[in-house]
């Protein structure tokens, strides 16, 4: 008999702790002390399918005693969804007690994009400031500026899935400080009015197709870097110079290749005559023995030939300049 006691103490010790490990009694009574509506075939079907009741009765109970009444079931669905159901279930009674309009699906949804969504709501009633890296620009005189600007937003809920992130909203802003130095006439205006870069970058809508709503920006520093027209006229200078120099250089290489043309031509003209003057004795002599030309014609060309050889002396001691004379001596 006592061998029969034996196997229903067991039995039943076997079967509390299969009923304690399905439902926990403590988040039980919780649950039942918060007015949330949840029985032990409740827990008994998350444990079959694998889900923590910790982690989903806990957040319904604190949404419950905010007001918010989200079922367990949409909880569950979220959880083996592989998302966050306490940063969501946060969220959710964050943006009701600061009047923001917020669904649990849309909270789910941001939630499994990869979004923080408690982060986002945050952002939402407490804008963050964000602030660009140093941004350089041309004004129209050639002078850099270099600015710095905190651009204050704040989280859109209804873009935020889809929308793009911070790194897009800080290049949107450096790209229209970019348009608006660059649209000045001079630096000196920029440094006068430099909200007025603020008001014409904030007009563009840059938030268009973002995660947030820019509320403000504010150029935080500014600094006059390099005359950049200057250096750049400079710099056609000397390019210019290099082009006139080689201009330059093809146009003497030119002269000389011509200059060596005209000298070998002239030489070759002279070894021309040079060649036709060594025929003149053979042809004399061919006369002679032809009878062609006798005694007194030959010593008329003779004598021809060097009354013309003193007039050419001549002429070139009238075209060379007279030698200085030393001076004399004084007896």
């Amino acid at each position: 008999m006592w061998i029969l006691w034996i196997v229903v103490g067991v039995l039943a010790f076997v079967a509390l702790n299969i009923f304690f490990y399905f439902v926990p009694v403590g988040l039980w009574i919780s649950a039942l002390a918060a007015g949330v509506p949840v029985g032990p075939l409740t827990f008994i079907g998350m444990r079959l399918r694998k889900v923590n009741p910790h982690k989903v009765i806990n957040p319904m109970i604190a949404a419950w005693k905010a007001g918010i009444k989200l079922s367990v079931s949409e909880l569950e669905a979220h959880y083996l969804a592989g998302g966050n159901v306490e940063r969501v279930v946060r969220a959710l009674i964050s943006a009701d007690k600061a009047g923001i309009p917020l669904t649990f699906k849309r909270a789910a949804a941001i939630d499994l994009a990869g979004r923080d969504v408690y982060d986002a709501v945050a952002m939402s009633v407490n804008p963050r400031v964000i602030q660009t890296p140093k941004v350089s620009a041309v004004a129209k005189d050639g002078i850099e500026l270099m600015a710095i600007a905190r651009v204050t937003v704040r989280a859109n809920i209804d873009r935020l899935v889809g929308g793009a992130t911070e790194e897009t909203v800080i290049a949107r802003v450096g790209e229209g400080i970019v348009s608006a130095i660059g649209s000045a006439n001079s630096y000196k205006e920029v440094l006068e009015n430099p909200d007025s870069i603020s008001k014409l970058v904030l007009s563009k809508g840059l938030d268009a197709g973002t995660a947030f709503e820019i509320l403000s920006i504010d150029i935080a520093d500014i600094d006059v870097g390099r005359n950049v027209g200057a250096e750049l006229q400079t710099a056609q200078a000397e390019a210019d110079l290099k082009v006139a120099r080689a201009q330059a250089e093809v146009r003497r290489a030119q002269a000389v290749a011509r200059e060596q043309e005209m000298k070998a031509l002239v030489w070759e003209r002279r070894a021309a005559v040079v060649e036709a003057e060594a025929e003149i004795p053979r042809a004399i002599a061919e006369a002679f023995r032809k009878g062609q030309l006798g005694i007194m014609d030959y010593y008329r060309l003779r004598n021809l030939q060097a009354d013309t050889q003193m007039r050419e002396r001549l002429a070139r001691e009238e075209a060379s300049p007279p030698e200085e004379q030393p001076p004399r001596e004084t007896p």
